[in-house]
């Protein structure tokens, strides 16, 4: 059973869906014109428009969730490990995949608005809802709900939490049990107050930690700020085999950046669309254009601070792939927290272990919050024209049991079974993405065109030609308040 889940992981995982998803970031960059150069300034503007009902939330808020899931601890644990791997050139393929990303999360969080739904009073919207209404393919969307849904609720959430336990204990000694039975009651508080106190927790501590996590990795550079500029050019050279250090390991530079990117800002796996289609804006558009901004916040900023900490402080190790060390600098540490750790302790001596293992809660935990209500949709989905609530219930409890589990033991198959499941909703969305971009072109045409004629955008998919967008023709958008 184990070899067979390895195999399957590694199938999922393999670089042809690197190459997709690549492919799929550069066509799309292609074919909106480069929104994500062009339309940075509609990205802040429409990051702080709209507004929050009973049926939906702020176009803010659903960024914050969407962040939450993005922003985890990938963003310590693999940005380091792409250092180790591939040396800090990967850092460099971390940014290019984040900015070919950003388009691609334009088009999913774009799908995910044009065919939302107002669903037991609450918008919903994501993969599974636009691989129907777009594709007409509803055993697709079936496949795409129940193994999102196992994978977010049952699988994911210990792993999480178990880095979550672990960082506290190694830094402050505290039981694995008392973490565990804290976490689960805190995370209970907040979801079984549904999406809108799920949007309100992220709302605040999404930018809290974000910003937090910065201003520690600007206080490291700034102790070490005359090494910046050789730093700078390290990551460069090493992202073009320049570097004689370096230079031999270009594939693997490439091949680590990109994997680790695409795990980090999660764009093409489908997972910030669930966040977007139940913003409440005017145009489907806006919320895609502030989507793609979260990929930047994830990797250019939170990814970016920890890779500049590590190497700055020369604080990581970088093998070859026959396992001998370009670089050895930390003994026998394994690629990880350690990294971090040890760059802030370098300049703030006691420090350090206290501030990764709170970072780690922070990430994890809001990356648990993000997991339920992308398991939470999928569950809706799934439940639709039936009284969903055993369902939902039934889904509260498992992560919740999940969580618990997770902070006192885990195990290396649950991290694998929730990599196959990540992995079978990668393919299952890109896939689906690359078939249905074209209402998501038509969505940013017709928004800039409104632009230009100095209106605030309002969507009418029969005007543009885009079929089963039923929400937008519906009596639940003509009394929708936003701006």
């Amino acid at each position: 059973m184990v070899q067979f889940v390895e195999w399957l992981n590694g199938v999922l995982w393999s670089s042809p869906l690197i190459y997709l998803a690549l492919g799929i970031g550069i066509l799309f960059s292609i074919m909106t014109r480069f929104m994500q150069l062009r339309l940075v300034k509609d990205m802040i503007t429409q990051l702080f428009s709209g507004k929050s009902s009973d049926a939906g939330i702020s176009s803010f808020q659903a960024m914050s969730v969407a962040l939450s899931g993005r922003v985890g601890t990938g963003n310590i644990a693999g940005t380091a490990t792409a250092i180790a791997f591939g040396g800090p050139g990967a850092v460099f393929w971390m940014w290019a995949i984040a900015f070919l990303g950003a388009s691609t999360a334009y088009v999913e969080s774009t799908l995910a608005q044009i065919y939302k739904v107002k669903q037991d009073g609450e918008y919903r919207g994501g993969p599974a809802y636009y691989i129907e209404k777009g594709m007409g393919k509803k055993w697709y969307a079936v496949i795409f709900a129940v193994s999102t849904a196992i994978a977010m609720a049952f699988l994911m959430p210990g792993v999480q939490a178990n880095s979550i336990a672990s960082g506290l204990k190694n830094a402050f000694g505290i039981s694995t049990v008392v973490t565990g039975i804290f976490i689960v009651l805190l995370l209970g508080f907040i979801i079984f107050g549904g999406i809108k106190r799920i949007a309100r927790t992220a709302e605040w501590v999404v930018p809290f930690m974000a910003i937090g996590y910065v201003l520690v990795s600007l206080i490291v550079i700034a102790f070490n700020i005359t090494e910046l500029p050789a730093i700078i050019a390290l990551i460069f050279k090493s992202a073009f085999g320049l570097d004689s250090a370096f230079g031999g390991i270009l594939g693997m530079a490439i091949s680590w950046g990109v994997k680790r990117g695409i795990y980090s800002n999660e764009a093409g796996q489908g997972s910030g669309a669930h966040a977007a289609g139940a913003a409440e804006v005017s145009h489907p558009a806006k919320q895609g254009i502030v989507q793609a901004f979260s990929v930047y916040i994830d990797t250019l900023v939170v990814c970016s601070a920890t890779a500049f900490m590590i190497i700055i402080t020369g604080m990581y190790n970088t093998v070859r792939p026959d396992n001998t060390f370009i670089v050895k600098r930390l003994g026998d540490v394994e690629p990880g927290p350690g990294y971090t750790q040890a760059a802030v302790e370098s300049v703030l001596p006691g420090f350090g272990s206290g501030f990764v293992a709170i970072a780690l809660f922070f990430f994890a935990f809001t990356t648990i919050m993000a997991y339920y209500y992308i398991s939470e949709t999928n569950v809706a989905y799934l439940t639709r024209g039936r009284n969903g609530q055993i369902a939902m219930f039934i889904v509260k409890i498992a992560l919740l049991a999940s969580t618990f589990y997770g902070c006192i033991r885990t195990a290396k198959v649950a991290w694998d079974l929730g990599d196959i499941g990540l992995g079978i909703m990668c393919w299952l969305n890109m896939i689906a993405i690359l078939i249905l971009y074209k209402p998501a072109m038509v969505a940013l045409k017709d928004y800039e065109a409104q632009k230009k004629q100095g209106l605030d955008p309002v969507f009418d998919p029969k005007k543009v030609g885009i079929k089963n967008a039923d929400f937008w023709e519906s009596d639940d958008f003509k009394k929708q308040d936003v701006g």
